[in-house]
């Protein structure tokens, strides 16, 4: 592990606890098969998705998104601005803050979009294979040298006019305590291909509480274990906010951008959506 790259606070034993109801084990291990095949069927069928229309993909692409969060077992809640049928022509960067494996589907399900991801991702099961049949943008975060090369393959995906997910956080993080800050290097790429910036709210919650609970995979948490604690979490509701765009040339240089983007989605973090995109 570089010593640059940030490092979250959060534990799982400290942050990933569920207050509410808990499922059996049989019905818990029945949504886990669910969600693994669905993720394993949208990644045996992404070369087929890629002959259609973006239109028709990205209507596709939500669908599935949706069904893989709810296949495990946890609702899903798209509120905020409504989004565009259309890709922007000039490309959009989509960062968010970062909870749980989750996010990828969640986000998907309001703005189906390339992501950009550490490169350990293209090595796990099923989630690895499907990322990088889904155009994702591999980085390696442990070599400070490689960064200028990311962003620069970053730009020219916006500049090709593609929507790209980041997580400018660079760790996960539950959110109980605030969170990391947005680090730069991806609103630079936004800054050279003249893309706008979209800033989405991510959050779980149960009718107990509002902290991220059982969906948080934060710390040395292996995968496995936040799969099974999340399928036998009972009534645990996935929220992403879409948030409004912010234009590159309204702030004066990356680090502006930055803080423009994190407080949008830290301001909107203590209010409750006011309409509803789907549910």
């Amino acid at each position: 592990m570089s010593a640059w790259l940030p490092v979250a606070t959060c534990t799982p034993r400290a942050c990933a606890r569920h207050e509410g109801a808990v499922r059996a084990p049989l019905p818990a291990a029945a949504l886990l098969v669910a969600g693994c095949a669905l993720t394993l069927l949208g990644a045996i069928c992404s070369p087929a998705a890629l002959l259609l229309g973006p239109s028709h993909r990205d209507r596709l692409v939500r669908r599935w998104a949706r069904a893989v969060v709810r296949s495990f077992g946890v609702r899903v809640r798209v509120t905020g601005c409504p989004v565009e049928a259309d890709r922007p022509a000039t490309g959009e960067l989509v960062v968010a803050n970062h909870v749980s494996w989750l996010d990828v589907p969640l986000v998907a399900a309001a703005l189906p979009a390339r992501m950009l991801a550490k490169s350990e991702i293209r090595s796990w099961p099923l989630l690895g294979p499907l990322a990088a049949l889904g155009g994702t943008l591999f980085i390696d975060r442990d070599r400070l040298r490689a960064l200028p090369d990311a962003v620069h393959a970053l730009a020219g995906a916006l500049r090709a006019g593609s929507r790209v997910v980041v997580f400018p956080q660079g760790s996960t993080w539950c959110g109980r305590s605030g969170g990391g800050r947005f680090r730069h290097a991806a609103f630079q790429a936004a800054i050279d291909a003249g893309a706008a910036v979209r800033p989405v709210r991510i959050g779980y919650r149960t009718a107990r509480s509002d902290a991220a609970g059982a969906a948080a995979f934060v710390g040395d948490d292996p995968l496995a274990a936040s799969l099974w604690r999340v399928v036998t979490a009972a009534g645990l509701t996935a929220e992403i906010r879409v948030l409004p765009r912010i234009p590159v040339c309204e702030e004066p240089g990356r680090r502006a951008l930055a803080r423009a983007a994190q407080c949008a989605v830290a301001n909107d973090s203590a209010k409750r959506p006011a309409s509803s995109v789907h549910h």
